[in-house]
């Protein structure tokens, strides 16, 4: 069960730590944690989540935030992607943490890269870097995603293979796609220091930036990033969310302004 925290302002609640999953790579990790009694999110959004400075300490001081990977409808807990960065001041200590350990969650979730940015069209590409993997997971299982878009191309750029976590969760998502939805999940790892993997391993090493300016993204998912046809969701390391978001404007993707729905969502948290 969660518990509420006494912090007067009521801004988070004290939760308690499920279970500290690691990956094939070692900064890798994903964090179960109880969820908070009435926390609602949509797909897409993240939470600010909070440490205490030292073990003396009862208070979380350090505050950060990570996309929510779990579905919305998964009542009884949450999960997080982690990067650990060696000298970093919080994921460090997330990935320390043991089952029983203490995790603080603000009350509200935050974040607008979301399926409500969209109207209907026929694909949706999702397109992120490293631990942004993370804010598209709840989509592909989301009753939304599938009434708004019969394809959706998931591309997960990093270095090495290692690193590509979540691996047997989306091919289960693939295969729900086409059981439950009618619809098809196209999955691209794109890895940026070796030969892609599977199902497209003859295509060299590549940025999604890269595979983008010379077409082979497009080739390898089989669909084109055509603005009549398509919408975009953009989440990961800053840099590559620049460059692409330029790319795709040149494109004709733009994001939705005053009420009037978009074809392109960036989230900007990073």
């Amino acid at each position: 069960m969660s518990q509420e925290s006494t912090d007067s302002t009521e801004k988070y609640t004290r939760q308690t730590i499920l279970e500290v999953r690691t990956w094939d790579h070692p900064s890798l990790c994903s964090v179960r944690v109880t969820r908070p009694e009435g926390f609602q999110f949509r797909p897409g959004q993240f939470a600010r989540i909070g440490l205490p400075t030292s073990d003396e300490s009862d208070t979380p001081e350090i505050w950060r935030a990570y996309s929510m990977v779990t579905h919305p409808d998964q009542q009884s807990e949450l999960e997080f992607y982690s990067v650990t960065v060696p000298e970093g001041e919080f994921s460090p200590r997330l990935a320390a943490l043991q089952p029983g350990d203490p995790l603080w969650i603000e009350r509200n979730p935050f974040g607008f890269l979301t399926l409500e940015r969209f109207g209907y069209s026929n694909t949706l590409w999702l397109l992120g870097t490293g631990t942004g993997l993370s804010a598209y997971l709840p989509m592909l299982s989301d009753q939304e995603t599938w009434d708004k878009f019969g394809t959706v191309i998931l591309v997960h750029g990093v270095r090495t293979s290692d690193e590509l976590a979540y691996r047997e969760e989306i091919a289960q998502y693939q295969t729900n796609a086409t059981e439950n939805h009618s619809g098809t999940l196209i999955y691209l790892p794109v890895t940026s220091r070796q030969p892609w993997p599977a199902p497209n391993q003859s295509v060299a090493s590549s940025r999604i930036t890269t595979a983008i300016e010379n077409g082979t993204l497009e080739k390898a998912a089989g669909h084109s990033l055509d603005p009549e046809k398509s919408c975009v969701m953009l989440c990961g390391n800053p840099e590559m969310v620049t460059e692409v978001r330029k790319m795709l404007s040149e494109k004709g993707f733009a994001a939705g302004r005053r009420g009037n729905l978009g074809n392109l969502a960036v989230e900007n948290y990073w």
